[in-house]
Order: structure tokens, then C-alpha cells, then sequence
């Protein structure tokens, strides 16, 4: 797992609202850390900013993978191709980062 941080300029407070309002929801949601299992190979990148965080595979094969964040916050476990990429929520503008990724089972995370 590769971090590349990237700082990108936004609007403050448009884009500040939005954002609280979004992670707000997040919080509500369940969690995804019993399904997380090992961190997630070296292949697979993950590049920040306090909006998004895009994880691309970098891997031969298909990798499950979810977020970790400072303040456990929620992520899903997305299916990620070889070669294709997936953007989860960002880290908001209170401190809170990434942490690193992890494996996951995607229907542990769905209940099914």
C-alpha cells in the first residue's frame, strides 16, 4: 500500500458544509471494521484529500478493499478490477486521515 498525499485547493465554505453534512451521515452508518481483514497489498494505492480519497489497484487480480481512518470512521468495502479505481469519502477537515487500507469480505459489509 502506497500513500501519495495530495493537498488539492477547494472553495472553504461551500465545500466545508457539504462535506460536514456528508461525513454526518457517514457516522450514522454501521461499521465495516468486523469485515476488514488483513491490510490490503502493495499494489493497491491510495491518494487523499480532505474530500475524497481515491484507491486505485494497482494488482493483477481483484481486490476487496476499505478505508481506515484516524476517527474509525465508516467505509464501505468496494470490489476494485485491476487496473480501475474507487473513491471513497475524504477525511473532512477536522484532523482526521487515513490510516491505511484493508482487505474485507464485501458480503460481511453488505449483511448478506
Amino acid at each position: 500500500m502506497t500513500n501519495r498525499l495530495k493537498h488539492i485547493a477547494r472553495p472553504a465554505a461551500a465545500a466545508a458544509l457539504a462535506a460536514a453534512g456528508f461525513l454526518a451521515t457517514l457516522a450514522a452508518a454501521p461499521s465495516a471494521a468486523a469485515a476488514a481483514g488483513s491490510a490490503a497489498p502493495e499494489c493497491v494505492e491510495y491518494y487523499q484529500s480532505w474530500r475524497y480519497t481515491d484507491v486505485r489497484n494497482g494488482c493483477g487480480d481483484t481486490v476487496a478493499v476499505t478505508v481506515e481512518y484516524t476517527n474509525g470512521q465508516w467505509a464501505p468495502c468496494r470490489v476494485i478490477q485491476p487496473g480501475e479505481w474507487a473513491t471513497f469519502a475524504g477525511y473532512g477537515t477536522n484532523g482526521n486521515y487515513v490510516t491505511g487500507l484493508r482487505t474485507c469480505d464485501p458480503a460481511a459489509a453488505s449483511g448478506a
